[in-house]
């Protein structure tokens, strides 16, 4: 099997895909028209990336089957493009929880302490005692999270070594899972904003959340709050925050934005980071050795499950739904043809099959297969299926 890794990538987990017989490409420079010619060129089966940009250039270049998003989020990747084609997209969530969740909360002790700014003086030759000496602590403080997922999760422990209470938001968020966590889960967003003093987010970027936090959930805050984001800067309303910022006091601290370079370096001119209050970092939550190391041995065992099963863990792409109406369940001899005919039977109705799973019972003398179908079959298809010699009982199963 051919992987091509077009990004930065642990060296255990290069030598983890080699000694497995993967034939391993790693290009961590490529990116644009020069990824497209190496996809077009290398023919990988595999694509495993991390910041990379995945356009449609991209998938269509070569024989694609998997992307792996080396890391959490994957907006990176063109998702609508690789499903139309048939490509599977991966991650390799929960493995960066550890690494942003330790980001996030220096954010929050320098922003109250302001250590870059105390920082700042220093270097330039500035004693400011009196300045630097007011704080507000953290101890007491209510810390608000939007997102209790794993990196949401991995934040209250923490906020408890601070003696932080903490209320939460999260169309996931059940009752239980709250009192397991030792939290208060709040009703929407705008509750968190007026019942914190730190607002830290943890949401994955998709059409729900794109422009999630906006400016009612800024006004909503309190003076002075404390709000972070290391999740994606599309969450937010980035001209809000600055809004915020500047007339009510609120400090940031931010790891992603609206717009930030395609490349690991570059001019970097967003006017949001030269506003006093906000502290800004390079979309760096997930770098630590603890968390590429955790999301390399997650991209390997992707890619090995892959080839060896063909099924694809963390797959983010598969339909929740289906347009079937139906499931025709079909118990059988496991014997040669069988399902062929079948489907034959089901074909010539012009029926649609969406999904189909066929699982052998012990012994494998008989088996039973489950077709889902786009429109309920006539009779007389079912009649036909029924008059094979090997099949031992047709059903139908409505939706």
């Amino acid at each position: 099997m051919r992987v091509l890794i077009a990004d930065k990538f642990e060296k255990s987990g290069i030598d983890a895909l080699t000694a497995a017989g993967c034939e391993v490409s790693s290009q961590p420079s490529l990116k644009d028209q020069a990824l497209v010619d190496a996809v077009a060129s290398e023919k990988p089966d595999v694509l495993v990336v991390r910041s990379t940009k995945v356009p449609e250039a991209v998938l269509t270049a070569g024989p694609l089957k998997l992307v792996v998003r080396a890391g959490a989020g994957y907006n990176t990747i063109d998702v609508a493009t690789a499903s139309r084609l048939g490509i599977y997209v991966a991650n390799c969530p929960g493995k960066n929880s550890i690494a942003v969740a330790e980001l996030a909360f220096a954010m929050i002790a320098a922003l109250d302490r302001r250590i870059a700014d105390n920082v700042a003086d220093l270097r330039a030759g500035t004693w400011n005692k009196a300045e630097y000496s007011k704080a507000r602590g953290l101890y007491g403080r209510t810390l608000g999270l939007i997102g209790v997922g794993g990196i949401g999760s991995a934040m209250v422990p923490r906020a408890k070594a601070f003696g932080m209470p903490v209320v939460a938001w999260s169309r996931s968020l059940t009752p239980e899972k709250a009192e397991a966590l030792g939290i208060t889960a709040l009703g929407s967003p705008l509750e968190v904003a007026q019942a914190a003093d730190v607002v830290s987010v943890h949401v994955a970027l998709n059409a729900d959340t794109r422009g999630l936090l906006g400016a009612d959930f800024f006004q909503a805050m309190r003076p002075g709050a404390i709000f972070i984001n290391t999740s994606r800067g599309a969450v937010i309303d980035q001209e809000a925050l600055a809004a915020a910022v500047s007339e009510r006091g609120i400090r940031a601290g931010l790891d992603v934005f609206a717009q930030e370079p395609d490349s690991s370096t570059g001019d970097f001119t967003d006017p949001i980071v030269q506003l006093p209050g906000v502290y800004g970092t390079h979309h760096v939550g997930a770098s630590t050795d603890q968390a590429q190391e955790a999301i390399a041995a997650e991209a390997v065992r992707i890619v090995l499950e892959f080839g060896a099963t063909g099924a694809v863990p963390n797959v983010v792409n598969l339909a929740k739904t289906t347009p079937a109406v139906c499931t025709l369940v079909v118990r059988h001899y496991d014997r040669p043809g069988v399902l062929a005919r079948t489907l034959e039977a089901v074909r010539a109705a012009g029926i649609n099959v969406q999904e189909m799973s066929n699982t052998v019972f012990d012994g494998s003398q008989a088996a039973v297969a489950r077709i889902s179908l786009e429109q309920q079959p006539q009779q007389s298809v079912l009649d036909a299926i029924r008059a094979d010699e090997s099949v031992i009982e047709v059903s139908l199963v409505e939706h």
